[in-house]
């Protein structure tokens, strides 16, 4: 039996969370703005394998084998720490593990996931794996889920999720508060934690306030959800939460910062987003106790912090130049086209087809074969980069709506028609993905 007084353990999958071996909480004292409510952080990295997923991970194989399903491989889309989590329990079982996931996943993470052990594939997706996208992460696990020997768990849909937090995170919380709890906030993605800890909590007492946490659309937080982006989540059960509010990249990291430097907890950019929406919910009353989801820590995410707090990575003096001239201007420009004007929706750029403008698809062949825009005429951006081509119409005024997968490639196709001398281009914000959720005309592989 392990010994959690002394922490002494036969072996690391003894040291997964429960009732009788919580992972922390700590009170916030000096980002709190608060004179009665007391806020506490719950960190979750204190899971053995660093994240608040270790929980869902484990319930997941747990409940796989209990069915008598057979896990020789498995593979899960992710957007990093459930996959982390499912390559250890691999490992500890000796199962062979696949992730399907974002190219835009932070670095540090799918480094992570290699060492750990993973096969990564990897794809043009969102941060956090979308339903719906033939080409993302979700289809492509499936579709590898479906051979033989193969096993797709899935956190998105596999009632396993949230019933790790009804079984441990809803207890523990309660047993560390005492029951005085009053609030819990959780960040969104799989939904997982607040629909389960939640449905604990007020199976214990209904006046718990649960409250949500999400992102804006076009966020940089891996592994949450923005508003519109949840309606696709099954364990997205607002009936059941007292609130949710939408907190933006500069307040979650600059919550997190002064987190790390004020409060002394080495919390991820998704613990700035939870916190940031628990200020804002929670009134200041006496015998209010919050208790917030810390999923995980830092060092996953330098490149992030690197994008958000600037001021925090100065140039190095001694850095050798950038191989391209201008790298960083050139960067610059990239970003302003992606929020400019030329940025449409995919219902106004299907209004421009209408109006006689040209869609062109800049995806791959396979892309296209498996989604189709009909009516687009399909020029990969390779192909386009590579100088004028035939198939473009010869009057450089004709209107063009370029789109791709997620809407990054577009942009590049948008500037290399204007530096052709196509002057009225539009790319189209979210891409194929965007078009389909908007319920446009699409003809999807069968």
């Amino acid at each position: 039996m392990p010994n959690h007084s002394l922490r002494v353990y036969d072996n690391v999958l003894e040291m997964l969370s429960g009732v009788d071996n919580p992972t922390p909480i700590v009170r916030l004292r000096r980002v709190v703005p608060f004179v009665h409510t007391k806020v506490y952080a719950k960190l979750e990295w204190y899971n053995p394998f660093g994240a608040v997923k270790d929980r869902v991970a484990a319930n997941l194989v747990a409940d796989a084998e209990a069915r008598g399903e057979t896990l020789q491989n498995l593979v899960e889309p992710t957007s990093g720490n459930t996959g982390m989590g499912l390559a250890m329990m691999s490992n500890a079982r000796g199962y062979r593990f696949t992730a399907t996931l974002s190219n835009a996943i932070p670095l540090e993470k799918r480094s992570a996931l290699r060492l750990f052990g993973t096969q990564l594939v990897e794809l043009e997706d969102a941060l956090c794996p979308m339903p719906g996208q033939p080409e993302g992460a979700m289809a492509r696990a499936a579709e590898l889920g479906a051979q033989d020997g193969w096993k797709s768990l899935n956190q998105y849909k596999n009632q396993a999720n949230p019933a790790a937090h009804f079984q441990t995170t809803g207890p523990e919380i309660w047993r560390q508060t005492g029951g005085e709890i009053t609030h819990f906030v959780a960040s969104l993605g799989t939904c997982g934690t607040i629909t389960g800890t939640g449905r604990f909590l007020k199976s214990r007492n209904p006046k718990v306030q649960v409250i949500g946490a999400h992102p804006t659309d076009g966020h940089d937080i891996p592994g949450v959800r923005s508003r519109k982006a949840l309606v696709l989540t099954d364990f997205f059960v607002p009936e059941e939460y007292d609130g949710l509010h939408e907190v933006t990249d500069d307040e979650a990291y600059g919550l997190c910062k002064r987190l790390i430097q004020e409060e002394c907890l080495i919390s991820g950019p998704s613990s700035g987003l939870a916190l940031a929406a628990a200020l804002r919910a929670v009134p200041d009353a006496p015998g209010n106790v919050c208790v917030v989801i810390f999923p995980d820590n830092a060092f996953k995410y330098m490149s992030s912090f690197r994008r958000h707090l600037p001021d925090l990575f100065p140039q190095q003096p001694n850095a050798p130049e950038a191989a391209l001239p201008f790298a960083a201007e050139l960067k610059a420009a990239v970003l302003f086209a992606e929020t400019g004007p030329d940025v449409v929706g995919p219902t106004e750029a299907h209004w421009m087809l209408h109006r006689g403008a040209i869609l062109l698809d800049v995806r791959n062949p396979d892309e296209v074969r498996r989604l189709a825009i009909p009516g687009a005429l399909n020029i990969p951006l390779g192909d386009l980069s590579a100088g004028p081509v035939d198939a473009l119409p010869a009057d450089r005024a004709t209107p063009i709506v370029t789109l791709c997968a997620r809407g990054k490639r577009s942009i590049y196709a948008m500037l290399l028609l204007k530096a052709q001398g196509y002057h009225q281009v539009r790319s189209v914000f979210g891409g194929a993905q965007a078009w389909v959720d908007s319920g446009l005309p699409a003809q999807m592989e069968p």
